[in-house]
């Protein structure tokens, strides 16, 4: 909570319930609340094995006004994780983020099909997103 909090603007911690004696181990979180760019999150954790993990069934999205926010999240994101294709990245505790420019939604739901096309086989050569070179491909320069 803390990692995430310190990356998104307004990040914050709210509350943070642990476990007592008797109810797992001592100490460790059981249950807190906080908030990225003013998006209330809760996150739970268990003592008992459950065999699951993060996969990319689950990811989360930031979309990025520039090129220089797409740069900021995609390094502070991945640290200690790895990247993926088109845009997406793998943090070090392996949830998944796409990080894009926010006029992806746009250009993938242009009315012109060729301008759409463009931007997508664009993003799908690049890992990190370069938001000139998209916004290139849309327009077909």
């Amino acid at each position: 909570m803390r990692t995430y909090a310190g990356i998104f603007p307004g990040g914050r911690v709210g509350s943070v319930e642990r476990y007592a004696a008797g109810e797992g181990p001592p100490g460790t979180v059981k249950h807190g609340r906080f908030a990225l760019a003013g998006q209330e999150m809760v996150a739970m954790d268990s003592h008992v094995a459950h065999g699951i993990t993060f996969n990319e069934a689950l990811s989360l999205q930031v979309m990025c006004k520039d090129q220089g926010e797409v740069d900021r999240y995609w390094v502070a994101l991945a640290e200690g994780g790895e990247h993926g294709p088109c845009g997406w990245l793998k943090d070090r505790f392996g949830l998944s983020w796409q990080v894009v420019p926010a006029s992806i939604a746009e250009w993938m739901s242009a009315k012109d099909p060729a301008a759409r096309d463009r931007a997508f086989q664009a993003m799908l050569r690049m890992t990190k997103p370069d938001v000139a070179e998209l916004q290139r491909a849309y327009r077909g320069r």
